[in-house]
């Protein structure tokens, strides 16, 4: 009995799964082939873009609807001029682009930049070329938007500028951040 039910189950779902105008399958069989062009709109969707002011120390990020969020943040030194070289801790200004996600052992969170790039170059051999900067000068590089510890958030609070040249976040701010801001995200770091 349990045989011929389920034979007769079989039966009546092929039965009406195959009548013309029945859509079973169709989705089934549209999912077959992945339209390209649609993949690259979902990756070009980012709506975010971040502008980071040294003067005011913040970090604000906007989408397509204008103003989405700000975050306090610190710096590499309290000498807001322009990174020249590597080692002087200053955070550098321009146009970047978040190169890569990560997670630090020291602070976990990490939205690593693409400094040094053509325009950090650029102004990297003016510099040295107008004798602003030693001859054998290196421009430095691995500058990131990261987290503090844990336990210094404090940091932020008091400005207090402790990074290499990175931007940091407060720990759990940084999270945040980190939770919703793609790879390739625009970033401006303005004085």
């Amino acid at each position: 009995m349990k045989t011929r039910t389920l034979i007769l189950s079989i039966f009546s779902f092929l039965f009406f799964s195959f009548i013309p105008g029945n859509n079973y399958w169709q989705p089934l069989l549209a999912n077959r082939h992945i339209d390209t062009n649609s993949v690259r709109k979902t990756e070009s969707a980012n709506p975010y873009y971040i502008i980071i002011s040294k003067k005011n120390y913040e970090l604000k990020v906007y989408d397509d609807q204008g103003w989405y969020a700000t975050y306090p943040c610190v710096f590499g030194s309290n000498d807001f001029r322009d990174k020249y070289m590597a080692g002087d801790k200053r955070t550098p200004e321009g146009k970047f682009k978040i190169l890569l996600k990560r997670n630090n052992t020291k602070w976990k969170y990490e939205l690593l930049l693409d400094y040094p790039n053509q325009e950090s170059y650029k102004k990297f051999d003016e510099r040295k070329a107008e004798g602003l900067i030693p001859r054998n000068a290196q421009i430095g590089g691995g500058i990131a938007i990261h987290a503090t510890r844990p336990q210094e958030e404090w940091t932020v609070d008091y400005y207090q500028n402790w990074t290499d040249g990175c931007v940091s976040l407060k720990y759990t701010e940084a999270a945040d951040l980190y939770s919703y801001i793609p790879v390739g995200t625009p970033v401006t770091i303005e004085k």
